[in-house]
């Protein structure tokens, strides 16, 4: 699974960044909008929804989990710092996706227990494209907590995220991750659609 995670950069807004993930083949949208206000970020999901359902894809608001009904998004994505899971969970109710950020496997026990659908693990290694950056976890943190998850039964989808290139995406697979979050390397790249695309290829050698 690949998820896009909205951003901006000189050539394209959030709503165009979105459009070129999806033109290149992801189908997993993250609208993440930190310095945004209400009403822009409602726009702009209210906006991208009809193109989202076009393609086939999934909505996800970043934080706002107050603003995943009105604006007929699928689910929210919540940060460590962001509303408690258990009180967005009864906000929204078990129909609607809930994600969760973790860097460490205490985070993924708490999440799991919280009862999530799929956990964010990262920052595979420092980016630019987040404040307050947890401690980066590399591949050795990524088979560690993922082998401490297998001891413990959590089977819960995890999804590695924080500046992973093309190149990372095998080895992260290999580690049974089941989904890589990416913004900048899709967006920075000379041609977004078609990087979305290479990557996407990828994932079928490992059948995710």
């Amino acid at each position: 699974m690949l998820q896009f995670i909205t951003h901006t950069n000189d050539f394209f807004d959030y709503t165009a960044s979105a459009m070129l993930a999806l033109e290149g083949g992801c189908r997993w949208i993250q609208l993440r909008m930190k310095e945004a206000s209400t009403e822009v970020i409602r726009e702009t999901a209210r906006r991208l929804l009809p193109v989202c359902r076009r393609y086939g894809a999934t909505l996800i608001l970043d934080d706002r989990a107050d603003l995943v009904r009105e604006t007929g998004a699928d689910g929210v994505h919540l940060g460590k710092n962001d509303m408690p899971v258990k009180e967005a969970r009864r906000l929204l109710g078990p129909e609607y996706i809930i994600g969760g950020t973790a860097n460490s496997f205490d985070d993924v026990q708490r999440l799991a227990a919280d009862g999530v659908d799929y956990i964010g693990l990262g920052p595979f290694r420092f980016t630019t494209t987040k404040k307050n950056l947890s401690p980066v976890l590399g591949l050795e943190g990524y088979r560690d907590i993922l082998a401490r998850c297998r001891e413990e039964g959590i089977a819960i989808p995890v999804v590695a995220i924080g500046g992973i290139t093309r190149n990372d995406i095998p080895d992260l697979l290999a580690t049974g991750i089941r989904g890589i979050a990416l913004s900048g390397t899709i967006l920075n790249a000379d041609r977004p659609v078609e990087e979305a695309r290479l990557i996407l290829n990828l994932f079928k050698e490992f059948s995710i």
